[in-house]
């Protein structure tokens, strides 16, 4: 089993914390007018931007000047290699350069974290098992829960990047177009039943220009986010026929603030579930393609402590984000460095680990409560939303970063 590393920065070596040095995730900080990429190691911010002026950092051309993580994952796999290999042997317990990667660390407590790369397009699938199921169950009952479609591809719909933020961006209520079961006419109004989706994102770091098999996806992916795909069930439910999802998935996107490298989950892998159909050559399982990283979702209303409220794991995923990919790309859909894929709502088969209000309040029928007292169906203006993952080590842990967004009424 894989051990933590030694880092000379003290916090890193904590079992609690989320960035030890076998993480090294990357983003983008601002601390006043000084906006650079940034690799968290504890509880700091190493501004390798710095480090890469000083020529402490090589990797043969500059890349890191900028604020977004785009040029290195331009770069290819072996700049990711090259890089994750320098920054460990920089702050490593005994670093030879340990005064001058000192001077270049700033506390996270006293930087803004900004948005880690530049989405270039954004896709959003439906490929948890557990939560298609209870959604197809609420709409067109047990018998037929998942579309016949469903166990044979990855589903999902094109999204807009324009809508992706970072951790921390207030998002106010969405108005849209309605109509309930006893209106005879549609009307425009705020959504009253706002949702959150927990899911992981994948992040292209390879371009593509034709197919691509299961194994290359898996070479072309960078890193992982955390994702909160907002949603207007309400909106949802007026739209979605025949076309699926539009306005209802407008509003807004949420990604933690850092990329957590697939370099640094590797020790994490683990097998898809078992196959209710045999999948088609362009998509089968070539090995362990998901990752074993414990997730949740917390509540906390206005004024009010934090209630837990989701608790489940991304391995409950029917399809990896490389058999997405590499469906996404079977009809020659060229893929771009940049590109966000949203893995679909991640539930579990108990209800504590539903991914969802829609599921967790059944559709709005069962009000689910809080440690305060109060009860939920969907989310309330003011109400903060906070997602996290973690994947557990024998003595570290491997952590994103807090996904948090609070609801501001509509405008």
């Amino acid at each position: 089993m894989t051990k933590r590393l030694n880092s000379f920065v003290t916090s890193a070596n904590s079992r609690d914390t989320e960035f030890p040095l076998n993480n090294l995730p990357y983003g983008v900080f601002s601390q006043g007018d000084h906006t650079r990429c940034g690799v968290a190691i504890g509880d700091f911010v190493l501004d390798v931007a710095a480090l890469e002026n000083q020529g402490l950092i090589d990797l043969g051309q500059p890349l890191l000047q900028s604020a977004a993580w785009n040029p290195v994952m331009d770069a290819g796999s072996d700049i990711w290699d090259q890089l994750r290999a320098l920054l460990i042997a920089l702050l490593s317990e005994g670093s030879a350069d340990q005064g001058a990667v000192e001077a270049a660390l700033y506390p996270l407590a006293e930087v803004q974290l900004l948005m880690p790369f530049t989405v270039t397009e954004f896709t959003d699938f439906y490929a948890g098992k557990n939560h298609a199921i209870n959604v197809g169950t609420m709409f067109r009952g047990a018998e037929n829960a998942l579309p016949p479609n469903w166990l044979h591809i990855p589903i999902g719909y094109n999204g807009r990047a324009s809508s992706v933020v970072v951790s921390g961006t207030d998002i106010y209520r969405p108005s849209g177009q309605l109509k309930g079961p006893d209106d005879t006419l549609p009307k425009f109004a705020p959504s009253k039943r706002f949702d959150i989706e927990l899911e992981m994102g994948a992040i292209v770091g390879r371009p593509s220009s034709d197919r691509v098999s299961v194994d290359q996806a898996d070479e072309m992916i960078f890193g992982y986010v955390i994702l909160n795909d907002w949603s207007a069930r309400d909106i949802q439910a007026w739209e979605y026929q025949p076309l699926g999802p539009f306005q209802s998935k407008a509003t807004a996107t949420t990604i933690s603030p850092w990329i957590v490298t697939k370099a640094a989950l590797e020790p994490f892998r683990c097998e898809t579930p078992e196959r209710d159909f045999e999948l088609l050559p362009h998509l089968k399982d070539t090995g362990p393609m998901l990752y074993d990283i414990d997730l949740s979702v917390t509540i906390a209303p206005k004024g009010s402590d934090a209630s837990e409220v989701v608790r489940t794991n991304y391995k409950e995923m029917y399809y990896s984000a490389a058999q997405q990919l590499a469906h996404h790309t079977s009809a020659g859909c060229a893929m771009r460095v940049g590109d966000l894929l949203g893995s679909g709502t991640i539930s579990g088969a108990t209800k504590e680990s539903r991914g969802s209000f829609l599921e967790l309040s059944w559709g709005g029928n069962e009000p689910f409560t809080l440690d305060t007292g109060e009860t939920r169906s969907f989310i309330e203006d003011f109400d903060t939303l906070t997602l996290q993952g973690f994947a557990q080590g024998s003595d570290f842990k491997i952590g994103f970063g807090e996904c948090t967004g609070m609801l501001l009424p509509a405008k």
